[in-house]
């Protein structure tokens, strides 16, 4: 789930459940496979496999459950996976983007479609929301990286667009085309990143009070607790009182 930027923080001060750990390291696998499957197994001559790579260990995915995945791409598993993304309307009129990945799409397509229904939501077309968000690359760094100065001049020198630094750490913004390039350049000169991914970044944003945010993250979980659907992104903004209540 993607949005407020301090949600990422609060997930990881509250601590994620067994289960939702799993099926986290689940979906990471997914990618890893998929993204073998579609280029070489060596990460280092596959940009996507190394990205998925880092992304799994950023949240403490084994190595063995990382080599297993990539492994399963030569021995022809993970093929029939499809790339989909639907787009839709939450709770308040938050847009919302759901990017699944499928051996089933009418499976996939009909249950996002009823969760979206069940939980005050509704699916639209592909492109209903899109507008609203920019397609961009997205490197994480701890705030022991070194100061917002430092950073930004590292960010600006390896190609980046932006940098967002506060308390909790830098987030570094570039184009999605240059994700790999720029990862590669901050890596040499910041070292290994917290995270490496390809997101939607909002343009735009819909305000939520905490009704509307506890309605949003019902159907935000339910969503992302479907085993085809990898991330879903919405572009809400709530104040750091909202958040710490939900």
């Amino acid at each position: 789930m993607a949005g407020h930027s301090k949600w990422a923080n609060i997930q990881h001060r509250k601590g994620r459940q067994d289960a939702v750990r799993s099926k986290l390291f689940s979906k990471l696998s997914k990618e890893i496979t998929v993204a073998a499957k579609m280029g070489d197994p060596d990460p280092d001559k596959n940009p996507r496999l190394r990205m998925a790579v880092k992304e799994a260990k950023s949240q403490s995915v084994p190595k063995d459950v990382i080599d297993r995945a990539i492994k399963k791409s030569t021995a022809g598993e993970g093929d029939d996976y499809e790339e989909i993304r639907y787009e839709g309307y939450g709770p308040n009129g938050v847009a919302v983007i759901v990017e699944a990945m499928t051996d089933n799409r009418n499976r996939t397509a009909s249950t996002v479609r009823s969760t979206f229904s069940k939980n005050g939501g509704n699916l639209g077309e592909t492109g209903s929301v899109g507008f609203m968000f920019d397609r961009k690359g997205e490197v994480s760094y701890p705030a022991s990286a070194g100061d917002a100065d430092a950073v930004f001049e590292a960010a600006i020198e390896a190609g980046a667009e932006d940098v967002e630094s506060s308390e909790d750490g830098h987030i570094i913004w570039c184009e999605d085309t240059d994700l790999n390039d720029v990862s590669n350049a901050l890596e040499a000169a910041l070292g290994e990143s917290e995270s490496t991914k390809l997101v939607w970044k909002p343009t735009t944003t819909t305000d939520m009070d905490l009704e509307a945010m506890q309605k949003l993250m019902k159907l935000i979980d339910a969503l992302e607790d479907d085993d085809d659907v990898q991330r879903v992104t919405a572009n809400f903004e709530a104040s750091d009182e909202v958040m710490e209540q939900l």
